[in-house]
Formats: C-alpha cells, structure tokens, sequence
C-alpha cells in the first residue's frame, strides 16, 4: 500500500478573526478553493488537500501557539517551482504577515528551498521546492 498525500490538516485557532482572512488570502493565493466560511470555520480545497482552520474553545482564547509543545511542530506545503517560493514570500510581504526567514536554501534535502512564517497565533508555516524525488532520488 502507498497513500496518495494528506487529504487535510485542521488548524485550531485562538484569534479566528485575525486568521480567517490571514488564511482565506493565503489559501486562495496558493490556489486552494474555500468551500466551507462560517461558524468559526474556513476550509479550503485544491493541490491534491484541504487545509483549514476551526476556532479554539474559549478556554483557550487569545494563547499564542507554542512550537515545542506536543502536537503540530509546523506545516510545510510543497510548491511545484523554486520561483513559486520567491513568488510566496513576496506576497506574504505584501499581507505584512512575520516572516521568520526569507527564501533561502536549505540542509534537508538536495536542492531545498524554501520561506519559513507565521499566521496571527504564531502557528509556523512553510513553503518549500525540493527538485525531483529529493531525498528518494537513486
């Protein structure tokens, strides 16, 4: 058996007004479709996934996320193109949204690319291009 991708991933949110149009422009530039944008929350489909985002309980309003707890350490999303992640960042300047490092090669893999931010809650996200089958080339 082989899985064919990751058919989505959910973000909880503590800051839903902050993030939902931070999500809904950042989804829709990368091509995605929203197909569902109410009740605390938005849900986006294209490139073979789904990514969305869903309000946290009120217990948890307004806690900023924190990378080294248990859960999600960061998302990385695949673009097709190396320019697609030069492409990316400067739409992500144009948003003002807190770019941790530009576009910039990197270690994991031969001919890693990539730009590294944050949404409003400090959730980290990742756009990268690894040429080829990266680490799986013979």
């Amino acid at each position: 058996m082989e899985i064919n991708g990751i058919a989505h991933v959910m973000l909880t949110v503590s800051r839903f007004e902050e993030c939902q149009p931070f999500y809904e422009k950042l989804l829709t530039f990368l091509g995605l479709t929203p197909v569902i944008n109410a009740d605390g929350m938005l849900y986006c489909v294209g490139g073979r996934t789904a990514v969305g985002i869903m309000r946290a309980a009120d217990a948890h309003a307004r806690e900023r996320f924190v990378q080294e707890r248990v859960g999600l350490h960061h998302l990385c999303l695949r673009a097709r193109e190396r320019e697609d992640v030069d492409r990316i960042h400067d739409f992500l300047k144009e948003i003002g949204a807190k770019i941790v490092h530009p576009p910039e090669d990197g270690p994991w893999a031969p001919g890693y690319y990539s730009v590294l931010f944050e949404d409003p809650d400090g959730i980290r996200l990742e756009v990268n291009h690894v040429p080829g089958k990266g680490l799986l080339a013979k």
